[in-house]
C-alpha cells in the first residue's frame, strides 16, 4: 500500500504579491496543512529547484507539486518549464500551470513542453478556493507522486 509522505510541499512560482497571498489563503481554506513555498520569478524558481544561491535542503524542501505562473519577469513560466522538463533531475516534478491566460497557443505550448495540467486563474476568491481544493485533492490525496 502506498503511503503519502507525512510532510508535503507545494511550491508556487508567481510574481504577483496578491496572487501569492490569495493562493496561500485558498490552500489553507481548502484544508491544506503542509508547507507552501513561494518564489517570485523563473530565475528564483530554478535556483530553488537546483539548490543554488540562498536555497538549500533546510530552507527549500523538495516540492511534491509546482504551481507555475507563465507571466513572470527575468525568466517566464515557459522558459522555466522547458528547463525543468529538459533536466533529468527535475523532469518528474508534477507541474500545474495556473495563469490568467486563456489562449489556446499557451495551452498547446505548455503541454508540448511537458506540463501536467493547465488551469486558468479564476477572478473570484471562492472559485479559487474550489479550484485549489480540487488540485489539492487530486495531487496530494489521490495520485501517487514520484
Amino acid at each position: 500500500m502506498h503511503r503519502k509522505p507525512t510532510s508535503m510541499t507545494i511550491l508556487i512560482a508567481d510574481d504577483d504579491t496578491d496572487d501569492r497571498l490569495f493562493m496561500d489563503k485558498a490552500l489553507r481554506q481548502s484544508g491544506y496543512v503542509h508547507t507552501i513555498q513561494f518564489v517570485e520569478d523563473g530565475e528564483e524558481l530554478m535556483e530553488y529547484l537546483r539548490r543554488e544561491g540562498r536555497y538549500n535542503e533546510k530552507n527549500a524542501p523538495w516540492p511534491n507539486l509546482l504551481i507555475l505562473d507563465l507571466n513572470m519577469p527575468r525568466k517566464n513560466g515557459f522558459q522555466a518549464l522547458s528547463e525543468i522538463k529538459d533536466d533529468p533531475k527535475l523532469r518528474r516534478l508534477p507541474v500545474v500551470v495556473m495563469t490568467t491566460s486563456t489562449a489556446d497557443e499557451d495551452v498547446l505550448k505548455t503541454y508540448n513542453l511537458g506540463v501536467n495540467s493547465f488551469v486558468t486563474k479564476p477572478f473570484n476568491f471562492n472559485r479559487l478556493v474550489e479550484m485549489v481544493g480540487a488540485l489539492k485533492t487530486y495531487w496530494m490525496d489521490t495520485v501517487k507522486l514520484p
